[in-house]
């Protein structure tokens, strides 16, 4: 062979080491983003999952939360320290009455006006009960209605959210007039409470609060 021959043959095997070098690292680099996007597409996959996951759960276990209605709480009278709570929707549920208590004590009375200037504490049996005494210091169960005894007019009543209250009896815990005119009386009672003012809420009674002269009909469910 010839020198020229040879180096003709000589260079063409170096092109072809090169070229074959630069197709692998092209073969390379195309192989590298493959590989990248196919985790570019794995990765967004994934996330996708992981949401539709989140999504799921919140729909069955958090979509329960507004089905049910919120417990509504009873309230306190006015004889105590704030008004009463607003009225139920639909009609009360009749109060649980003391084993052999007169049935009327299952309807709210209808309250009148008192006559005459009320100068002090007066306790009038509506319906006689047939339990024991009440005592100060225990806890009484009651229905009530309040009315202004000058007007008759209801600022008051426990039957409005059909939820008895409950309170311990001359312990404070109302105004002075309960605690003087319900302890003795016996459960299943109905006793009229006419309160001047000085045994309500005073001469000058606290925001909110019912003034003057007060009339208040109670039903004694239990005390214990």
């Amino acid at each position: 062979m010839s020198e020229r021959a040879e180096g003709r043959s000589t260079g063409q095997s170096t092109a072809s080491k090169s070229e074959r070098r630069l197709a692998a690292k092209l073969a390379a680099q195309k192989a590298a983003e493959a590989k990248r996007r196919r985790q570019s597409i794995l990765g967004a996959l994934a996330g996708l999952a992981v949401v539709a996951v989140i999504v799921a759960a919140f729909v069955v276990f958090g979509g329960g939360g507004d089905d049910e209605p919120a417990e509504q709480a009873g309230g306190t009278p006015s004889a105590g320290a704030s008004s009463g709570a607003p009225d139920a929707p639909g009609a009360p549920a009749a109060p649980q009455l003391p084993e052999g208590a007169d049935p009327a004590l299952g309807s709210k009375p209808t309250v009148t006006k008192g006559s005459g200037k009320l100068t002090k504490l007066a306790v009038t049996p509506v319906i006689k009960g047939t339990g024991p005494a009440t005592k100060a210091g225990q806890e009484l169960t009651v229905n009530y209605v309040g009315v202004f005894y000058d007007s008759g007019e209801e600022f008051d009543a426990s039957w409005k959210s059909g939820q008895p209250f409950t309170f311990q009896v001359g312990a404070g815990q109302v105004i002075p007039g309960w605690d003087q005119g319900l302890v003795g009386v016996n459960v299943g009672s109905r006793v009229q409470l006419d309160l001047p003012a000085e045994l309500a809420y005073g001469a000058s009674p606290p925001p909110g609060a019912p003034a003057g002269p007060l009339r208040f009909v109670v039903d004694v469910l239990a005390a214990k």
